[in-house]
């Protein structure tokens, strides 16, 4: 009974299916390629779990261990399908002239998927856009890069969303990295006062309440809180405070921005600053045919001869004049300068 099973079996699996060329492609050869194939894959899996447990726990490692991670599953699964090959007796060499006919004509209808497969291999290996950075694009898009795959890489928003984006587009057009090389970024928070405000008090108050937000970092000779007044509004003083945030508030920085927004805000109410509204001042230039002190005395406001008081002077801290000095003696310090040529 026993040899008739292993007979039945044997002439099951040499069953021909189709003969290419020389070679007999039989029923056991093909369930074994299919077998291979299907271990290859599982393989593959196997092999990017292992590795992404390594990434877990080497973190500062992650973005090399990420390379090796996807070379080797793409590596596991082209072993796997040459082996499968070579199960059903199939010389590749055989196949060269099918092979360049058919590449052809995947060129013509597949160009689109292998520019996007070579882009991927770029990105993983050019490493200016790594795993964990957190980029922009020039439509808008932006969060913390998740995968790079062989179609698309994968960026996941401060919303938890992923976003798929086109290996090509983060070769082709410009894209903004906020954390390259685990660096952080300055930010800028503006804010508007009322005219006549104390600018120093002002300064204080804001810088105070920046370093008591959790993630400011401290103040180094070369990253400094600051507070600019960069302009004159029509309702108010234009501000912005000038802060250098840790890595982790630069890859959320909407909230980073509101964190500030709020900071600030507590620190003008609590000192008694007016947030000025948008507003329109008439001022009257002449009264009864009297311009200046001519019209203020007809109206009893002035009297003769009264003079005004000298304004007191007052030398303010301007950290904006400060950032400028600080640069210019970085560029001085620069090897790779081009130094301006001497007046004749």
């Amino acid at each position: 009974m026993g040899g008739d099973l292993a007979a039945d079996f044997y002439q099951l699996t040499s069953f021909e299916l189709v003969r290419l060329g020389k070679t007999a492609i039989t029923v056991g050869s093909l369930a074994a390629a299919v077998v291979i194939v299907i271990v290859a894959l599982i393989a593959a899996r196997l092999v990017s779990a292992f590795f992404r447990r390594v990434r877990g726990r080497m973190t500062e490692a992650a973005p090399s261990i990420y390379i090796f991670e996807k070379l080797a599953a793409y590596g596991v699964v082209v072993f796997g399908v040459i082996a499968a090959f070579s199960t059903l007796g199939l010389d590749l060499s055989s196949f060269a002239l099918f092979a360049g006919a058919l590449g052809v004509g995947l060129g013509f209808g597949m160009q689109g998927v292998v520019k996007e497969l070579i882009s991927g291999l770029v990105l993983l290996f050019d490493r200016l856009v790594r795993i964990g950075d957190y980029i922009e694009l020039q439509t808008g898009e932006r969060g913390v890069v998740a995968e790079i795959g062989p179609r698309a890489t994968r960026i996941r928003n401060n919303d938890d969303l992923d976003v798929l984006i086109p290996n090509s587009r983060l070769i082709e057009q410009p894209v903004t990295n906020w954390t390259h090389q685990n660096g952080t970024r300055r930010m800028h928070v503006p804010f508007v006062v009322a005219y006549g405000t104390d600018k120093e008090k002002v300064r204080d108050a804001v810088l105070k309440a920046a370093h008591d937000v959790p993630f400011t970092l401290k103040d180094t000779g070369a990253r400094k809180t600051q507070v600019w007044l960069v302009g004159f509004g029509t309702s108010g003083l234009n501000f912005e405070l000038v802060v250098w945030p840790s890595v982790e508030a630069v890859k959320r920085p909407n909230a980073a921005h509101a964190a500030y927004t709020w900071a600030i805000e507590d620190a003008l109410r609590g000192g008694g600053f007016e947030i000025p509204l948008p507003q329109q001042e008439l001022r009257v230039r002449a009264l009864f045919g009297e311009q200046g002190d001519a019209a203020r005395r007809t109206l009893g406001l002035q009297a003769d001869g009264a003079e005004e008081a000298a304004p007191e002077v007052h030398v303010s801290v301007n950290d904006a004049a400060e950032d400028l000095a600080r640069g210019a003696e970085q560029d001085e310090d620069d090897p790779l300068r081009v130094k301006p040529r001497p007046e004749a």
